[in-house]
């Protein structure tokens, strides 16, 4: 199964690159289905209709999915969304309030990457191609697996060990409802997949990101941080779509257009400079509104011609490790980065904690390097070049 993400700055027309993607995949006879991972939902409005909160048909070979946590708490995480709600009921919450406060932080992010791999498991689709939110949401997102796993390592653990004592202790005394089995069932369930979630995303070979923008100053800056933290969460980007190109022709007349081209020039060049490793695809800005099937199917040609939407155009991960002359080394691709941007120290067992910008990821070394000695590092070409002794 191929996973194709796109992301990038907010209103730069992610959703409609999007879905005129699964368009032409389905057309091409691929089993299709396009999800939107955004909570602020405009899948159904590009393409022209009302989705419901459950898979639908949309057309032939093609599926749609906006997800709605309210409903996946409900029908999937029905176990945690009861004890969360008892728990808040407890303290004197309302009902009602207490059901939103059952919605923890990150379900999105669960419920998403869980149809991902339910739809991987199960051989339902060829492709399914991920409409997210703006870049901070889809940074969280992607490193979602190391970091949930390492909050439920950390605190589920206590949770277990503590939750024996507390039923003989405080559920005797106090009204305080306590996790039952299925509920610490759904919580080791959830480290489970993730793991599992973790792998997919991290084959470059099946899931890639593609970045979406605009050529103008604000955008091409959030697209090379984007870039830079992806590559950090070790993320395969191998495309970007640059939309909304007002074409040449027919503003001449115009010196407010004329300007606009000339600035547009500007920034398209310094993209093509900037991003010249990945392969690059354009979408001319459309004189109405990009709505419905017919006009994303224009956009489509626009960027794809008549090539396949499922070619990987590099399949190398951002993050490699390999020995040389007796020494490993962790090699991270970091574009980009300046060396004084980037802080780097041994975490707790057996990781390191690489701090860009602002976002921060704690890697997991190989067993064969738990108690490496780290000799050093050295940022050489944009790539983050780290020494370690066994």
């Amino acid at each position: 199964m191929r996973l194709i993400i796109y992301t990038g700055k907010g209103g730069v027309g992610k959703t409609s690159v999007s879905a005129a993607t699964a368009r032409l995949l389905a057309k091409k006879g691929y089993r299709t289905i396009i999800m939107s991972t955004d909570s602020a939902h405009s899948l159904g409005d590009s393409l022209g209709m009302t989705l419901p909160n459950d898979i639908q048909r949309i057309d032939e070979n093609l599926d749609a999915l906006e997800i709605d946590i309210i409903y996946e708490m409900r029908t999937k995480w029905a176990d945690i969304s009861r004890y969360v709600s008892a728990l808040m009921m407890s303290q004197g919450v309302g009902e009602i309030t207490a059901e939103e406060m059952a919605i923890i932080p990150g379900m999105e992010m669960v419920a998403a990457l869980f149809y991902v791999l339910s739809f991987e498991q199960e051989d339902k689709y060829d492709v399914v191609v991920m409409d997210t939110p703006p870049t901070g949401e889809t940074l969280r997102l992607l490193s979602f697996p190391d970091m949930s796993n390492w909050y439920i390592d950390k605190i589920y653990a206590l949770m277990k060990k503590f939750l024996g004592i507390a039923r003989v202790t405080v559920g005797k005394f106090m009204d305080f409802p306590l996790p039952d089995k299925s509920v610490m069932n759904s919580i080791d369930e959830i480290k489970d997949k993730m793991n599992e979630v973790k792998a997919l995303l991290e084959d470059p070979k099946k899931t890639t990101v593609r970045l979406v923008m605009n050529p103008e100053r604000m955008v091409l800056s959030e697209t090379m941080r984007a870039y830079t933290y992806i590559c950090l969460y070790n993320k395969n980007v191998e495309c970007l779509v640059v939309n909304k190109i007002y074409p040449e022709d027919g503003f001449s007349d115009s010196d407010f257009f004329r300007e606009k081209l000339k600035e547009q020039e500007k920034y398209l060049k310094q993209i093509e400079e900037s991003f010249s490793e990945l392969r690059i695809m354009k979408a001319y800005h459309m004189p109405t509104e990009l709505v419905g099937p017919e006009k994303l199917d224009i956009m489509a040609d626009m960027i794809f011609g008549d090539s396949d939407p499922t070619e990987v155009y590099a399949d190398k991960s951002p993050m490699r490790f390999l020995t040389v002359d007796g020494i490993d080394e962790m090699r991270l691709k970091m574009p980009f980065v300046k060396k004084g941007n980037i802080e780097l120290f041994k975490g707790e067992s057996g990781t390191l904690v690489v701090h860009v910008g602002s976002q921060k990821r704690t890697v997991s070394l190989p067993a064969t390097l738990v108690d490496a000695e780290v000799l050093g590092a050295e940022l050489d070409n944009e790539e983050l070049i780290v020494k370690l002794k066994r």
